[in-house]
Parts: structure tokens; C-alpha cells; sequence
């Protein structure tokens, strides 16, 4: 099997793919560290959404 290689100087960033990996770490850090299930609540918070939907509403 051969595998080409990525030239060095072309560097991809995904910024969207990025957040979404940190989002989910964040999450398996929360479940990890809980006693039980995490509420929709706790998931909300560990993900920001309440932060997301406070960027989003007019000013």
C-alpha cells in the first residue's frame, strides 16, 4: 500500500471541523468526570449553546 504524502507547505485548516472536535472533547471530559448521565442541561452548557444563542439575537 502506498500513501502520498501531503506536501509540508500546504497546510489545511478546517476551522469549522476544528471547533467541533474541541467541542466534542470538552464533552467526553464532562461524561468522563460525571457520576451519572449528563442532563440536556449539563450538555448545553458543556457545549455553549446558551453562549451561541446570546451571539446570535440581535443587539
Amino acid at each position: 500500500m502506498h500513501v502520498a504524502a501531503m506536501p509540508s507547505k500546504a497546510a489545511v485548516h478546517d476551522h469549522v471541523a476544528l471547533a467541533e472536535i474541541e467541542l466534542c472533547g470538552d464533552l467526553i471530559i464532562a461524561a468522563s468526570a460525571a457520576d451519572e448521565r449528563l442532563t440536556a442541561d449539563r450538555i448545553d452548557e458543556v457545549l455553549r449553546v446558551a453562549d451561541e444563542r446570546q451571539a446570535a439575537e440581535p443587539s
